[in-house]
């Protein structure tokens, strides 16, 4: 007789959206979790990110309309918003414990979890066992071996600043280095951004992301491409840094931000047999692992597949269908939408355009001027800008946007996408006018067959 049904490695999205449907099945679910509550998004990412984010948006919005009916616009406080975001984020584990985990009767254990064999955990003094255990540990930041180390901060560490730098250095051209650049110019800092290549946000349109890269430096962000940072000496109250190609400069805080290593270390994976690697844990196409009890959830396992949120959220739904039998079929994933959150959003979802452009034989690719065609509903962004993809029957199976609304625009189309909606179809719906989906609609409805 086993503790649990289920047993959660992690409490993160990863892990308790299917919990939920377990419990209601009628399984005894519980967590084992060293760190907090809710995981990474919930407390020291997405959450937070979009948080602190929202102002910027703002700002930025305001910003297009100066001398068009905007004379001034206001200034961030970032101690302010810290404190703003530490009284929405910090209760949220407490929250989610008393309130979902709580009411639905799935406790916690508040320790590391370590695996004894295929069926036991040890969590600190408790030994626990259960028929299947769901490993759901996401991933922590990489933090590169060079002298002076131990000076880096991580994305963790940064969404909790209480006083914002003055003079701060990105290592890494990603996702998390130019949205956190993004904040960080618009509040006067000084800002280098420090790239081992020539391309920023390699996963997305070049056309776009030079548009981001360009006006970031308008802005007064300096790139410094092609360079690496050798190592990193404190002087004084600062830091200073040296390039491999002996460059230097001085700053108050260095950020490193150049990718996420799966969170494999520590769980004892051995004594239980399960196969995994620095990518992440080896799952099959049921996200079992070798050993049939054990699965994987989210960003720890080694795929392909984007390691997002969303993602997470649909492997924890899979899982437990799988081990209630509800599903025999494999993991099936739909088209999945990404964004980053840079200023103006970059948005993407299905065939990339820099592919398709790649493969003229089986892709069209058609680029609509959104912001100037129309300007009204695009808020003056007069960039904003929708590229589509098409396959040779004129089926839509990719789009990328730029835009402070692409993440709405990337949700509509993922829809298109998913259902393979055609103009007929659309045509029988009325939506909102004059609103900025609707011209994407309208746009859109004139392409599809």
């Amino acid at each position: 007789m086993y503790d649990y049904d289920v047993l959660f490695i992690g409490s993160g999205h990863a892990a308790w959206h299917g919990a939920l449907k377990l419990v209601k099945a009628g399984k005894k679910v519980g967590f084992v979790d060293g760190d907090l509550i809710g995981g990474t998004c919930t407390n020291y990412g997405c959450d937070a990110k979009i948080l602190l984010d929202a102002p910027f948006v703002f700002v930025n919005g305001l910003k297009r309309y100066k001398g068009i009916g905007v004379n001034s616009t206001p200034e961030i406080n970032w101690s302010e918003l810290m404190n703003y975001k530490k009284q929405v984020i910090d209760p949220l584990p407490g929250a989610l414990e008393q309130g979902i985990f709580g009411k639905a009767g799935m406790p916690v254990i508040h320790e590391m979890g370590k695996f004894v064999d295929a069926h036991t955990i040890q969590a600190g003094d408790q030994t626990v066992t259960a028929e299947n255990i769901v490993i759901c540990t996401g991933e922590h930041p990489v933090k590169r071996d060079i002298p002076g180390k131990e000076y880096i901060y991580d994305s963790r560490e940064f969404l909790d600043l209480e006083t914002f730098p003055k003079r701060i250095a990105f290592i890494g051209a990603g996702i998390i280095a130019m949205e956190f650049a993004s904040m960080a110019i618009e509040l006067g800092s000084e800002v280098t951004v420090i790239h081992r290549n020539d391309r920023a946000l390699k996963m997305y349109p070049k056309d776009y992301v030079d548009i981001v890269v360009n006006k970031m430096r308008d802005e007064g962000v300096k790139f410094d491409f092609n360079e690496s940072v050798k190592q990193i000496e404190k002087v004084n109250d600062a830091y200073l840094l040296t390039y491999e190609s002996g460059k230097t400069i001085t700053v108050d805080y260095v950020l490193e931000a150049t990718g996420r290593e799966p969170n494999v270390e520590g769980l004892d994976l051995d004594k239980a047999g399960v196969e995994y690697s620095r990518k992440g844990i080896n799952v099959n196409e049921y996200l079992q692992t070798n050993v049939p009890n054990i699965y994987a959830s989210g960003d720890v396992i080694d795929k392909k597949i984007p390691k997002l949120t969303p993602t997470a959220s649909f492997e924890s739904n899979y899982v437990a269908d799988h081990i209630l039998d509800n599903s025999t079929a494999p993991i099936s994933y739909p088209v999945v939408p990404n964004l980053v959150f840079t200023l103006p959003r970059i948005a993407q979802v299905g065939v990339s355009v820099d592919a398709a452009k790649q493969d003229t034989e089986h892709y069209d690719v058609v680029s609509i001027p959104y912001g100037k065609t129309f300007l009204f509903q695009a808020k003056n962004e007069i960039n904003a800008d929708f590229t589509f993809v098409f396959d040779k029957e004129h089926n839509l199976v990719g789009a990328a946007f730029i835009s402070d609304d692409a993440g709405m625009f990337v949700d509509i189309i993922t829809l298109i996408i998913n259902k393979k909606l055609t103009a007929s179809e659309l045509n029988q719906m009325i939506f909102a006018f004059p609103t900025e989906s609707y011209g994407l609609l309208s746009m859109i409805t004139g392409l599809l067959k």
